[in-house]
């Protein structure tokens, strides 16, 4: 595993856990307002990562009963080629696990569904199937996205599906394109871009058109709201 960040203790990152947050590095993604920039490029060849996993378990071992669960995220862990084996180990331990993804590689979700290596799942959707060229390197087959959404919803143990709103990528037709992606769904986040952090291309913060008020996402969840069984802004 490319551990690029490591955070020790979380009370949102993981519903209903306190948990640790483990930040892997690499993105096949390249979403202008990325809120960890520094992630998304992957580890320089050659160059060791930033956290050993072995220091991680050593540390989740002496936390066994004040942590009840590890949240991986990213980049993208789904990119990481020990992730289950990191996952098993985790499980072992008798953490309880949280997966962000991006749901581009629906095979690794299946497999870490399949060995119940996942107690929940985040995925987040970036845009409508058409849109996805937009914000992902190279060539894509964007029935992935498709394949990853039936796949939560249908073996994850509890899910949530959620998007991060800023123009061109969103839109109230847009939303409409992925609520009817998500129809009857558990629960959705719509997130509110933020324009006071670093992100992956700072000019994209210097136009304000690419924000939404409050009164504009409001209008989006409406879009939404009849689809889902639970809708959240945040």
């Amino acid at each position: 595993m490319h551990i690029g960040g490591f955070q020790k203790n979380s009370l949102i990152d993981f519903p209903g856990n306190i948990a640790c947050v483990v930040f892997t590095s690499g993105c096949n993604f390249i979403c202008p307002y990325c809120h960890n920039p520094e992630l998304v490029t992957g580890p320089v060849q050659g160059a060791a990562p930033l956290y050993e996993a072995d220091a991680i378990f050593s540390f989740l071992e002496k936390r066994k009963g004040q942590l009840t669960g590890v949240a991986i995220t990213g980049g993208e862990p789904t990119l990481q080629p020990d992730l289950i084996e990191f996952c098993q180990r985790l499980r072992k331990m008798g953490y309880k696990i949280k997966l962000d993804s991006n749901g581009t590689r629906p095979n690794i979700l299946a497999s870490l569904f399949d060995k119940k290596l996942v107690d929940y799942l985040a995925m987040d959707i970036k845009t409508s199937l058409a849109n996805y060229p937009l914000l992902i390197k190279g060539n894509f087959d964007v029935e992935k996205i498709r394949t990853s959404i039936e796949l939560i919803r249908k073996k994850a143990p509890a899910y949530e599906f959620r998007t991060t709103c800023a123009r061109p990528f969103i839109s109230l037709e847009i939303m409409a394109d992925i609520a009817k992606m998500i129809k009857g769904a558990q629960r959705y986040v719509l997130q509110k871009c933020s324009q006071n952090v670093q992100v992956l291309d700072p000019e994209f913060l210097k136009d304000d058109h690419h924000f939404f008020s409050l009164e504009e996402m409001q209008a989006l969840k409406d879009v939404v709201k009849g689809s889902v069984q639970t809708i959240a802004m945040r």
